[in-house]
């Protein structure tokens, strides 16, 4: 669900690591979705982040398929969805 979600909201939605936990702690993020094969050291920091500010984190297989959901050429590890995506 999580791949046709970020397909959805395509142009509500931070792609990468370093943006992504910046986003979280500036308070713009409703949901984080993490690729279950990215490297572990790197979504560690994003996923005990998300459990700290208790936003709802999903986990997908696939961090070249979530890219491809991303509409981008390359994988992508960490995704999260911007708070206005759904009206909060």
């Amino acid at each position: 669900m999580s791949y046709e979600k970020v397909t959805q909201l395509q142009s509500k939605v931070i792609i990468g690591t370093k943006q992504t936990l910046k986003a979280m702690k500036n308070g713009e993020i409703s949901e984080v979705i993490v690729a279950d094969d990215a490297d572990q050291q790197l979504i560690r920091k994003v996923l005990d982040l998300a459990k700290a500010l208790n936003i709802p984190c999903e986990r997908v297989n696939s961090k070249k398929k979530l890219g491809i959901a991303c509409g981008i050429d390359v994988s992508a590890s960490t995704v999260a969805i911007k708070k206005d995506s759904f009206g909060e």
